[in-house]
């Protein structure tokens, strides 16, 4: 993924999320950062059923 795309799938889950703050962060960092967040949503999946 682009590091575009990385900021819109993180600011899609994380709605606080601002596009200017997370373009600071390389792409590794948002990757990391958008497989932790994917993490967290299974989890709350996984507790909500």
């Amino acid at each position: 993924m682009s590091k575009r795309e990385l900021i819109d799938c993180i600011c899609e889950i994380n709605k606080s999320a601002k596009a200017e703050f997370l373009a600071n962060f390389s792409e590794e960092q948002l990757n990391a950062y958008l497989e932790h967040l994917m993490e967290l949503n299974l989890e709350e999946l996984v507790v909500c059923c």
